[in-house]
C-alpha cells in the first residue's frame, strides 16, 4: 500500500495554536504540562499511583457496561490488568450516527497503538474510550457522510423533539432503519457483509446513540481489548461528585483563573477555544430532560430562567449527581480522576481546549496527562489515484483549492507535442532573456532592475497563454469537469479533510478487517505527519 506523507502543520485551516503544539512546543509550554513525546508518556506513567481501592471499583462498573456493549474476552483480560495498577491511555469522542467521522476511528487506533508500545516497553497499559453521550448537540451526531460510488451522501436521523437531551438518552427510533437500508445498500467489499450484520445488530430503534455506538466499536475492535466507558451513569457520577461539588465551592476562583488564562493565550497570539464570561462555572444540570449551563448570579446562581441558591445545587447533587455534567474543560479532569489518565489521545481542537483546561487541571487535580495527537489519515480509493495520476497531481494539489487544482488539470490536457512546444519556447525565453540582460547591463547596470520587470511580465504572460491553451482545450472535454468535482469530493468534501467529514465503514469493508492492522502498523506517535494512503 503506497503511502505518502505530508506534514500535519502544512494541511489548511490548522490553528496557530495547534502548530505550535506540534512544531514548536515551547512556545506553548507555559499552557500545559508536558510535551507531546513518547518519553514523556513514559515519565508520566513511571510516576502515576492510581489509588487501587478506587481502580477496582471503577472496574467492576467498566465491566457491567462492556458486558451491556458485547465486549468480548479481551477487554475482559484489559480490565484485569486496569485493576491491578496498568496506565490508562484514554481518548474519546461523541456518539455519531454509524461511528460519525473517520477520525474517530483514528483516536481508537492511536490509543491502541501507545498501549502497543508502553506494554512492549515493559509498562503495563490499557486503552480507554470514552463515549461523549452527555453531549447535547444532536446537530453534530443526528447525522453521517456515506461515502459511495456516487460520492458522499448525508444520512441523518430527525432529532427536533430531543433538542437539548443528552445524547445517551436520546432513542434512535424508527427512523433508523430507513437510515441503514441506504448505508447498508452501499457496502461492497470482503468485510461488507460483517459491517452490515453489525450494523443491523447495533443500531435498532429500540437504543440510543450511545449504546447503539458503544455496541458498534465493541464489535469493530473485538480481540483489540479495547475499555469502553460510559459516563451516563449514576455510579460514575457518585464518584464524580467531589469534582462537582468542588467547581460550585471554587466557581468564582476558578473563573477568575480561566478568564486570566484567556487572556494570556490571546496575548501569546493564539485564539481561545472555549469562550469564558464573568459568572461562568463548569457545570451543566439537567431540568426537565434537557443539559442547562449552570452561571454564578451575584450570590447564588441560576440554571436558564431558573434561580438557585448554593444549598439548592449541593441538595441536588447529594440526592441525584446523574442531573450534573461538566463542560468540555472540567469533563477530562474528572475523566483523568477516575481513570488516573497517563496519556490521552486528542484532535486539533481538543488540544486547544486543553490549554485552558490545565488550569482546572491544576487547581483540581493537581496532575495533568500527556497529550498526544491522533493519527490523520486521507484515503484515496482506486478510482481517485487513476484520477491523481492520470492528471499528474499530488494530494497536496487537492488542498490548494479548486481554482489552482483546475489549472494544473487544464495543464495535463495539452497535447503532448504542443506541451513540448511550450516547454521549449519557455526555456528559448528565459535564455533569451538571460543573454539580454548580459549585454544591457553591461550597456547601463542602472537598467538591471528595468530588466527584472520586463522579465516577470513576459515569462506572466507567456505562462497565461500557455494556461488559456489550456483551458480552451478543457471547455471541449466535458470530462474535466466531472473528475474535478469527484477529485474534491472524494479528498477533501466541503473544504474539509476527508477524515473530518466521511465515516470509515464503507473503507473498512471494502478493505476489509485486516484494514486496521494496517493502518496501526503506520501510526507513528506524535502526529506530525498527516498520512495519505493510496489504496
Amino acid at each position: 500500500m503506497e503511502c505518502h506523507c505530508i506534514r500535519a502543520v502544512d494541511v489548511p485551516h490548522l490553528t496557530r495554536l495547534y502548530s505550535s503544539y506540534l512544531q514548536d512546543f515551547p512556545s506553548v509550554a507555559p499552557f500545559y504540562f508536558h510535551a507531546p513525546t513518547f518519553e514523556s508518556v513514559k515519565r508520566v506513567a513511571a510516576d502515576v499511583r492510581p489509588d487501587l481501592s478506587l481502580r477496582r471499583y471503577v472496574t467492576e462498573i467498566l465491566r457491567t457496561q462492556n458486558r451491556a456493549f458485547g465486549s468480548d474476552s479481551s477487554v475482559e483480560t484489559a480490565l484485569d490488568r486496569f485493576a491491578s495498577g496498568s496506565v490508562a491511555i484514554v481518548t474519546g469522542q461523541q456518539v455519531g450516527l454509524f461511528s460519525g467521522p473517520s477520525f474517530t476511528i483514528y483516536k481508537a487506533l492511536t490509543a491502541l497503538r501507545l498501549d502497543e508500545e508502553l506494554n512492549c516497553a515493559g509498562t503495563p497499559a490499557v486503552a480507554v474510550f470514552w463515549l461523549a453521550t452527555e453531549d447535547h448537540d444532536l446537530a453534530e451526531i443526528n447525522h453521517c457522510f456515506w461515502p459511495s460510488r456516487e460520492g458522499a451522501q448525508r444520512i441523518d436521523l430527525p432529532s427536533s423533539e430531543h433538542e437539548g437531551s443528552r445524547a445517551g438518552e436520546v432513542p434512535l427510533g424508527y427512523a433508523v432503519l430507513p437510515a441503514l437500508e441506504r448505508a447498508t445498500a452501499n457496502l461492497e467489499g470482503p468485510a461488507a457483509d460483517q459491517i452490515r450484520t453489525a450494523l443491523v445488530d447495533c443500531y435498532s430503534p429500540s437504543e440510543t446513540y450511545g449504546s447503539a455506538f458503544g455496541k458498534l466499536l465493541a464489535r469493530l475492535f473485538a480481540g483489540k481489548g479495547l475499555i469502553l466507558l460510559d459516563p451516563l451513569s449514576q455510579d460514575v457520577h457518585r464518584l464524580a461528585e467531589p469534582l462537582y461539588r468542588a467547581a460550585l465551592e471554587r466557581h468564582a476562583e476558578l473563573d477568575q483563573e480561566l478568564l486570566a488564562r484567556a487572556k494570556a493565550l490571546e496575548r501569546a497570539g493564539y485564539h481561545v477555544q472555549v469562550k469564558i464570561t464573568e459568572g461562568s462555572t463548569p457545570l451543566f444540570i439537567n431540568l426537565d430532560g434537557k443539559r442547562v449551563p449552570v452561571r454564578a448570579r451575584n450570590t447564588d446562581f441560576a440554571a436558564g430562567r431558573h434561580p438557585l441558591s448554593f444549598t439548592d445545587l449541593t441538595d441536588l447533587l447529594a440526592r441525584s449527581p446523574l442531573d450534573f455534567s461538566a463542560n468540555v474543560l472540567l469533563r477530562p479532569v474528572i475523566q483523568d480522576r477516575l481513570l488516573s489518565t497517563t496519556a490521552y489521545i486528542a484532535g486539533p481542537s481538543e488540544i486547544a481546549y486543553f490549554a485552558q483546561a490545565s488550569v482546572l487541571y491544576d487547581r483540581l487535580l493537581g496532575r495533568m496527562p500527556v497529550i498526544l495527537p491522533r493519527a490523520s489519515f486521507t484515503l484515496v480509493d482506486p478510482r481517485a489515484v487513476r484520477l491523481l495520476r492520470k492528471y499528474e497531481l499530488e494530494f497536496s494539489d487537492v488542498l490548494r483549492g479548486s481554482a489552482k487544482l483546475r489549472a494544473k488539470m487544464e495543464g495535463r490536457l495539452l497535447p503532448r507535442a504542443l506541451t513540448r512546444r511550450f516547454d521549449t519556447g519557455e526555456k528559448s525565453l528565459r535564455k533569451m532573456l538571460s543573454d539580454l540582460r548580459e549585454q544591457v547591463t553591461k550597456l547601463d547596470p542602472t537598467l538591471d532592475g528595468a530588466m527584472d520587470t520586463a522579465e516577470s511580465k513576459m515569462l506572466f504572460q507567456f505562462t497565461k497563454l500557455r494556461e488559456k491553451a489550456a483551458h480552451a482545450l478543457a471547455i471541449r472535454s466535458s470530462l474535466l469537469d466531472a473528475h474535478e468535482r469527484e477529485l474534491i469530493a472524494h479528498l477533501y468534501p466541503d473544504g474539509e479533510l476527508q477524515e473530518r467529514h466521511h465515516c470509515f465503514l464503507p473503507s473498512l469493508a471494502a478493505q476489509g478487517m485486516d484494514f486496521f492492522h494496517e493502518l496501526t502498523h503506520r501510526i507513528k506517535l506524535g502526529g506530525v505527519q498527516h498520512k495519505v494512503l493510496y489504496l
